[in-house]
């Protein structure tokens, strides 16, 4: 499905721009579907052009994803962090697993009134298999990103390590005002 395209008439006669080039604009970048090494990169080049073009005007990111990747989603977190300019989140559906954890780091964490959170441990994706040694090593990557993830939750939410493993031992689904209280987003907004 193709997106729709403003029209806009000029002197010159009729111009057409797609509607994520006039957010762009606006210092207004999306993080949809899954993350992954194509979109983080995509996302990644948007902030560094923002924060190049203003360093310290804000940019806003509207997430509604499942997650995906984890090392492409450290990426664009270690990014976020980089740049001096502040990155507002906004959960406009789903900020799952991986993007909860993007969401959660925002410099202000919106939310509209149906949004959602869920937040859980790194997942292994695929067959795992192999040698017990190769399993051990796959075990304990799979700790450390444990660790690397709860550790940047607790740091955004004000959480303890051990409030966050509790949580995060299975899914935990929050709504705006549940993630509120538990310090994953900082308010509802109604308006955009």
């Amino acid at each position: 499905m193709t997106e729709p395209r403003i029209i806009k008439e000029t002197s010159s006669g009729t111009s057409f721009s797609e509607i994520r080039d006039e957010m762009f604009s606006d210092r207004e970048i999306l993080c949809v579907g899954e993350i992954n090494s194509v979109t983080v990169n995509s996302l990644i080049n948007q902030i560094r052009y923002l924060a190049k073009s203003d360093p310290e005007k804000e940019i806003t990111m509207y997430i509604n994803s499942p997650g995906g990747e984890v090392s492409s989603g450290l990426a664009l977190y270690d990014v976020m962090k980089a740049v001096k300019c502040p990155i507002r989140t906004v959960c406009v559906g789903t900020a799952a697993s991986m993007a909860a954890v993007l969401f959660a780091s925002g410099s202000e964490r919106d939310m509209l009134p149906h949004a959602r959170i869920m937040i859980h441990d790194p997942l292994i994706i695929g067959g795992a298999g192999g040698s017990a040694l190769a399993m051990k090593r796959l075990s304990d990557d799979l700790l450390r990103t444990r660790e690397i993830m709860c550790g940047i939750l607790a740091e955004h939410t004000g959480r303890t390590l051990e409030e966050i493993y509790e949580k995060t031992a299975s899914d935990s689904f929050f709504y705006a005002d549940e993630a509120i209280k538990f310090g994953l987003a900082d308010k509802v907004v109604e308006s955009l």
